[in-house]
C-alpha cells in the first residue's frame, strides 16, 4: 500500500516520493498478497519490478535456440515472486498462471488502506440538500465505456443488467455506447449520461469534470478482479531484457492514450520509480491509440516495446486468430490496479440509486449469461477514496490536471 506524505509533485525527471523510512518508489500500487490467484508477494509493491538491473543469467532460457539468456521456461513462473531482476517470460507464463488480474485479498487491501484524503483531485460531488436539484429521468442513460480500438461494445453483452436495473429502479434503461474515454466524461458532465462504467485511468477525470460517483467494482467468476500493467516486447527481441533498455536509442517505446492508466499514467510514474527510465526524456512517448493498437504495433514491428493492459492483451488474444500470447515477451509487470468502476451521477434520485445499487452490488450473477459474456460475477461495493487511492497518488505524480484537453 501507499503510505503518502501529501503535497503536489514536481514534473521533472526523477520525481521522488519522500516516504516514511527514506525515500522509496510507489509500494503497493494497489495489493499485496500472494496466491494462486495472481497476487504479488505480500507488501511486496514495486520490489516486483526489481531495482531495473538487467544482468544475470536468469534461468535456463525458455527457448533452446534463444540468444535471451533471461527468457525463462513459463514452468520457472512463480506468481508469488517473478522475479524480474533476472527472469523475462513469454506471456504463455502469465495465462497458465492466471496472473492477468489480482485476488479478492488485493481488493480488499484497497478497500482497507487508512487514507484521511483524496490525493488528488476532488472528492465526488454529494447529493445536493436541495430536493429541487435532484435530477429523476426516465429513460435512465447507461453509458458504456468504449472498448478497444475505438469499438463500443455489444449492447447483448450488457443487456441482462439493463434488463434488471428497469426492474429495481422502474424506469426505462438505455444503453449509449461511446467511441472515446473523453466522450464518456462529456456524457456525464453534460447530463446525458446518468450511470454506467468507466475506465480506471478515466475515473477521476469523470470524478472532477463528469460528475461521478463511483460506488461499485467488478468481480470475476472465478474471484479475480482488476488488471496488471505489463511492460512487454516481441518474443525475438532478446536485446529487449528490461525497462531499462526502452531508453535505448534503437528501441521504439509506445503507450497507448493519454488518459490511460496502464496504458501511459502508471509506466510514466512506475518506470521512472522502479527504472529510473522517464517517458518523454529517456525514450520518445509515441501514442498508438489504445491497447488493441499497442499490441497489434508491438508484433507487427511497428513498434518495439511499450506498458500495456494485461487483461486487454489477454481479451485480444481469445479474441483474434493472428495474434498469439507467444509474440510477447514480458520484462516486467506491476502489482493489481483496480478495474474501471460502476458510476452514477451524484445529483440522481437517491431511491434511483438504491435501484441501481440492488441491481449490481445487490445482485449475484453467478453462473448467469451476463458473467459468461462479461467476465463479472459480482460486483463489490468501495470507498473511492480508498481503493482509487493509488491511481490518484500515480496522476498526481505525473502533474495531471483534469481538464477535457487531458484525455
Amino acid at each position: 500500500m501507499v503510505k503518502d506524505t501529501g503535497g503536489r509533485r514536481e514534473t521533472s525527471s526523477r520525481r521522488k516520493f519522500i516516504l516514511a523510512g527514506g525515500a522509496v518508489g510507489i509500494a503497493g500500487l494497489a495489493g499485496c498478497t500472494g496466491g494462486s490467484d495472481g497476487g504479488g508477494e505480500a507488501g511486496a509493491g514495486l520490489d516486483s519490478g526489481g531495482d531495473g538491473d538487467d544482468g544475470g543469467d536468469g534461468g535456463d532460457g525458455g527457448d533452446s535456440g534463444s540468444s535471451d539468456p533471461m527468457l525463462t521456461d513459463a514452468s520457472e513462473f512463480d506468481p508469488a515472486e517473478p522475479n524480474w531482476e533476472e527472469n523475462n517470460y513469454l506471456m504463455t507464463a502469465v495465462s497458465e498462471n492466471d496472473y492477468f488480474q489480482g485476488s479478492q485479498t488485493d481488493l480488499e487491501n484497497m478497500r482497507n488502506q487508512d487514507v484521511e484524503e483524496i490525493a488528488h483531485g476532488s472528492p465526488p460531488r454529494e447529493l445536493p440538500d436541495d430536493e429541487s436539484e435532484w435530477v429523476d429521468p426516465d429513460p435512465l442513460i447507461f453509458v458504456d465505456k468504449p472498448g478497444e480500438s475505438g469499438q463500443t461494445q455489444y449492447q447483448d453483452t450488457i443487456q441482462p443488467l439493463l434488463d434488471r436495473l428497469e426492474e429495481t429502479t422502474g424506469r426505462t434503461v438505455e444503453w449509449q455506447p461511446v467511441d472515446s474515454n473523453a466522450a464518456t466524461v462529456e456524457s456525464f458532465r453534460a447530463g446525458r449520461g446518468h450511470l454506467g462504467d468507466i475506465s480506471t485511468g478515466t475515473s477521476a477525470f469523470g470524478v472532477n469534470l463528469g460528475g461521478v460517483v463511483p460506488f461499485a467494482v467488478p468481480i470475476s467468476p472465478s474471484g479475480q478482479f482488476g488488471y496488471r500493467l505489463l511492460a512487454i516486447t516481441r518474443d525475438d527481441e532478446h536485446d529487449i531484457q528490461s525497462v531499462n533498455d526502452f531508453a535505448r536509442d534503437d528501441v521504439t517505446v509506445t503507450h497507448s492514450e493519454p488518459a490511460s492508466n496502464s496504458g501511459n499514467q502508471a509506466p510514466s510514474a512506475l518506470f521512472d520509480q522502479s527504472f529510473d527510465v522517464t517517458a518523454g526524456e529517456d525514450y520518445e512517448r509515441e501514442f498508438s491509440g489504445g491497447h488493441d493498437q499497442t499490441a497489434r504495433g508491438i508484433a507487427a514491428g511497428d513498434y518495439d516495446a511499450g506498458p500495456i493492459c494485461s487483461t486487454c492483451v489477454d481479451d485480444l488474444v481469445q479474441s483474434t486468430e493472428d495474434i498469439e500470447y507467444d509474440d510477447f515477451k514480458l520484462v516486467w509487470a506491476s502489482n493489481p490496479f483496480p478495474p474501471g468502476p460502476m458510476v452514477h451521477r451524484y445529483d440522481l434520485h437517491p431511491d434511483i440509486v438504491e435501484g441501481i445499487k440492488e441491481a449490481t452490488i445487490g445482485t449475484d450473477w453467478t453462473d448467469t449469461e451476463y458473467a459468461e459474456n462479461t467476465g463479472e460475477a459480482e460486483y463489490v461495493e468501495i470507498d473511492y477514496k480508498n481503493v482509487f487511492n493509488d491511481i490518484l497518488i500515480i496522476q498526481r505524480y505525473n502533474g495531471v490536471e483534469y481538464e477535457s484537453g487531458n484525455l
